[in-house]
């Protein structure tokens, strides 16, 4: 049996399918893995799958967990699942892509950079266009979310692109 996640809820289980020889579609692969605490100690994130390039190249067999995806994204799409811990929270950040997030358990509050906030609950999904945000965990549950990130061009705002800010890269508060 697979350990539960740092953030204490259930594993992931992830199924890969391919192609044989014969051009008929096979299972390559499944395993089931814990999401593991990142190093700011906020939230517990497990990469599912990355493809190099958008569109994705069904032709290539790297296995998409074995590409550097970094916090966010480095050019392709991303899917990864984050347990935000309670009363933790992310950094304000912006990535340079279109990011869908399924919150599957809990709720999160997500803030822009005006101080505008929304919660969103289970079963809810958010469309994260570029925009300067942060994420947070106001109860005392964890929330998990799969995230799906497609790379995308930066915002241009009167012509002139915001700068990306990921996670990473943002000195906390």
């Amino acid at each position: 049996m697979t350990a539960l996640s740092d953030s204490g809820l259930p594993p992931i289980q992830r199924v890969v399918t391919g192609h044989d020889a014969q051009g008929r579609a096979v299972f390559r692969s499944e395993d089931v893995n814990p999401t593991k605490m990142i190093p700011s100690g906020d939230a517990s994130f497990l990469l599912v799958w990355t493809t190099a390039t958008v569109p994705a190249d069904n032709n290539d067999e790297t296995d998409g967990r074995e590409r550097d995806a970094g916090l966010t994204l480095n050019q392709g799409s991303v899917i990864r699942v984050v347990d935000m811990l309670p009363g933790k929270q992310s950094p304000m950040h912006r990535t340079n892509s279109i990011d869908y997030g399924i919150v599957l358990e809990g709720e999160i509050e997500l803030e822009l950079d005006d101080g505008a906030r929304k919660t969103v609950r289970q079963g809810g999904i958010i469309v994260q266009r570029g925009t300067n945000h942060l994420w947070r965990n106001t109860t005392d549950r964890v929330c998990r979310i799969a995230f799906i990130l497609i790379e995308a061009p930066a915002y241009l705002h009167q012509g002139q692109p915001l700068d990306e800010r990921k996670p990473e890269d943002v000195e906390p508060d």
